[in-house]
């Protein structure tokens, strides 16, 4: 039996890679290239993952709910309420089975936090950001899905911090949204910052950004019982209870993130029940978060233009 990977970029290639690392036989299909009468008579396919742009979801979606193939979507599901709706319709009980790829709560210092009692946590800050002409090879913003005004921009693109903070706080509502333009790209945000509060009374914010020189990846939270500073690339958190700060670091490899949920979505396939990581994104569990997405996004208000030359 084969896994489909629909999306022959950078990360459907990446996916190809994982699976046949795992054991698994992955065939790679271009967007250009799909067809999906040739697919609906296939009978040798038990998943299959869409890697495709942000754009392209429901035409995939409901082709895996006609054949009943469990499915992993890259991240993030729709960029409207409506949309995440119509997936969820669409794919009904094989969400069960299926993942939403937020690779990124499978990072250590994350898997440490799930575990953590953070019931003290009052603010927080979570940011992410680095200059989006460095980001791939061969790759031209202009030309991507991201610089679209639909369903682009960095918001949605860097939107892994929003679901963690959703994830860590699952009562969190935005509210507001503050957004940087270009000039050249109409409707796309370079930078955005979200305002959370929850009835907790916590409160915080998440950045992301597609202009910082140098990449970074960092969080706080503030707790009545001390302070907590996530260094994501570095894979450390340090703790300090105001007694001084203690650091523990992690072995971490980025790669490592898309094996584990990978492994995951490989059991669901073999059986719903499967036991899964701590916050794995099974897609029946991440109606909330797609939707506080969603809501951010439809929430961006802009403020001025950045300064960048393409």
């Amino acid at each position: 039996m084969v896994i489909l990977v629909i999306g022959a970029g950078s990360i459907g290639r990446r996916h190809a890679d994982n699976l046949a690392a795992l054991g698994e036989t992955a065939e790679l299909i271009s967007w250009r290239s799909f067809d999906r009468a040739a697919l609906e008579k296939r009978s040798d396919v038990k998943g299959l993952v869409i890697a495709s742009a942000t754009q392209v979801r429901l035409e995939l979606v409901t082709l895996c709910a006609e054949k009943g193939w469990p499915f992993y979507v890259e991240k993030p599901l729709h960029w409207t309420a409506q949309g995440v709706a119509e997936i969820y319709d669409v794919a009904g009980d094989l969400a069960q089975r299926s993942m939403l790829g937020f690779m990124a709560r499978y990072h250590p210092v994350v898997q440490t936090l799930a575990v953590d009692d953070l019931a003290d946590v009052y603010g927080f800050s979570f940011e992410i950001g680095h200059d989006v002409r460095q980001w791939r090879q061969n790759w031209l913003f202009a030309d991507s899905y991201a610089a679209k005004s639909e369903g682009g921009g960095v918001l949605l693109d860097l939107c892994h911090e929003l679901d963690l903070a959703k994830a860590l706080f699952p009562d969190l509502v935005v509210q507001s949204v503050t957004s940087v333009g270009h000039v050249d790209f109409d409707g796309v945000d370079f930078a955005s910052r979200i305002a959370l509060t929850d009835g907790a009374g916590r409160m915080g914010t998440v950045a992301m950004d597609y202009l910082s020189p140098v990449s970074l990846r960092r969080s706080e939270m503030s707790g009545t019982r001390g302070l907590r500073k996530l260094d994501m690339l570095a894979a450390k958190i340090t703790r300090d209870a105001g007694t001084g700060p203690q650091a523990e670091s992690f072995e971490f490899d980025r790669n490592d993130m898309f094996r584990a949920i990978t492994r995951d979505w490989l059991a669901l396939i073999e059986d719903e029940n499967a036991v899964l990581s701590p916050l794995a994104p099974r897609l029946s569990a991440m109606r909330a978060s797609s939707d506080l997405i969603a809501d951010a996004w439809g929430k961006r208000v802009f403020s001025g233009t950045a300064e960048m030359a393409f």
